[in-house]
C-alpha cells in the first residue's frame, strides 16, 4: 500500500513497582485518519509512525482499516508505486486484494493469509480490492530494513500459518515465533507478527523475549495490556524488558495484533514510500520514479509504458502510476 502523507509525523516506558512485567507501563498510541486518495477516499487510521515514537523494532508503519463497504468507500485501488529499504506486510480480516509488482509476482492477499514483500534496493507493485469484495478490513505494515539487507534483491513470500489454539483464544504467527508456532518467512531483524483472537473474559499470558519492545493494535473489542485498558483503533506500546505480556479481554470478543522486535538501533529517513538513511538518497528515489513515469512532460496513463530502471514495471497492470508528491522545503530528518 501506499503511504499518501507526504509528511507524516515523527518513552520508553519504565518498569513499575506492581507485580514485575504487570507493572510496567504502557502506553497508549492514538490513530490519526488519513486518506489514501481519490473522489471516495478510502480512509486508514494510521498509529505508526508518531512524532514522539517512529518505530517499534523494526516496525515502522502500521495502516489500519476498515470494515469498510466498497459500495461506498471505493475499497482499495493503490495503483503502481515505489518502495526501496522496506517490508511490506498485508493481512486481511475481510475481503481480498490483488496484487501485482515488478518482480513479477502476482497473488492474492486474503483474511489469515500473509503477503510479505521485500522491495530491498527497489521495486514497484499495486494493490486492488477484486470485484467480488464487498467488505474490506485489514491492516498494512512495514518493516524497516536494517543497512545490512536494504539494497538487498525484492522479493515476494506468502504464508498461511496455522492457528496455535488455547481455552478462549486462536494465534496466528505470521512473523518470528510465538506459542510454539514459528513463521517459514524472511525477516532481517528479530521481529514478531501475530493475530490474536481472544473471547470475551479470556487471560492470555504469552512468554515473549525479553529484549523486545512490542505493540498492540486492537482491531476489536477493549483488551487489557499489562493491566492498561486499549480500546479498538489504539496502538499500546511496551517497552523492552517484559518476559510475558498479559492480554485479558473485556466484555466483548477481542482482535488484535501482537508485533514486537528488537530496538532497531539505526536511524532512518522515511517519505513517502520509501526508507532511506539521509535525504539525499530520498531526493534520489523520487527522481527515479519520477524519470520512469514520465513521457513528454507528464505521467505515463498505462503502467506498461513506465520505462526500466531502479523500480521495475509491474508486469500485467494497465492503471496510471501513482506520481511521487513534492519534497518539503526543508531538510528530511532522521527518526530513530
Amino acid at each position: 500500500m501506499t503511504n499518501p502523507d507526504p509528511d507524516p509525523d515523527e518513552i520508553v516506558c519504565a518498569a513499575g513497582e506492581q507485580h514485575g512485567d504487570q507493572g510496567r507501563e504502557v502506553e497508549i498510541m492514538e490513530p490519526r485518519e488519513v486518506p489514501l486518495g481519490g473522489p471516495r477516499a478510502m480512509s486508514v487510521r494510521r498509529t505508526l509512525p508518531q512524532r514522539h515514537r517512529s518505530l517499534i523494532g523494526a516496525w515502522c508503519f502500521v495502516d489500519h482499516y476498515g470494515p469498510d463497504e466498497v459500495d461506498e468507500s471505493g475499497g482499495m485501488v493503490v495503483t503502481p508505486h515505489p518502495h526501496t529499504g522496506l517490508q511490506t506486510v498485508s493481512w486481511l480480516f475481510t475481503g481480498e486484494v490483488e496484487h501485482r509488482d515488478s518482480a513479477g509476482n502476482h497473488a492474492m492477499v486474503r483474511p489469515g493469509e500473509m503477503n510479505l514483500m521485500t522491495a530491498g534496493h527497489g521495486i514497484s507493485h499495486s494493490e486492488i480490492s477484486t470485484e467480488a469484495t464487498r467488505v474490506l478490513h485489514g491492516v498494512q505494515l512495514w518493516v524497516a530494513l536494517p543497512a545490512a539487507a536494504r539494497d538487498v534483491a525484492p522479493r515476494f513470500d506468502h504464508h498461511e500459518p496455522d492457528p496455535v489454539t488455547g481455552e478462549g483464544w486462536v494465534a496466528r504467527v505470521f512473523l518470528g515465533s510465538l506459542l510454539g508456532s514459528i513463521a517459514p518467512v524472511p525477516a532481517y531483524t528479530p521481529l514478531l507478527g501475530a493475530e490474536v483472537l481472544l473471547s470475551a473474559g479470556t487471560a492470555l499470558e504469552v512468554d515473549v523475549d525479553v529484549t523486545f519492545e512490542h505493540g498492540v493494535l486492537v482491531d476489536t473489542g477493549a483488551v487489557s495490556v499489562q493491566g492498561q485498558e486499549a480500546k479498538p483503533g489504539e496502538l499500546a506500546y511496551v517497552a523492552p524488558g517484559c518476559e510475558r505480556l498479559r492480554l485479558e479481554a473485556d466484555e466483548e470478543d477481542v482482535r488484535l495484533l501482537l508485533l514486537g522486535g528488537e530496538p532497531f538501533g539505526e536511524a532512518i529517513v522515511m517519505w513517502w514510500n520509501f526508507v532511506g538513511r539521509s535525504h539525499e538518497e530520498i531526493v534520489a528515489y523520487r527522481a527515479a520514479w519520477q524519470e520512469q513515469i514520465t513521457r513528454d512532460g507528464a505521467v505515463v496513463d498505462d503502467s506498461q509504458d513506465v520505462a526500466a530502471g531502479r523500480f521495475g514495471v509491474v508486469v500485467g497492470d494497465h492503471t496510471r502510476p501513482i506520481p511521487a508528491p513534492e519534497l518539503p522545503n526543508a531538510r528530511l530528518r532522521q527518526r530513530h
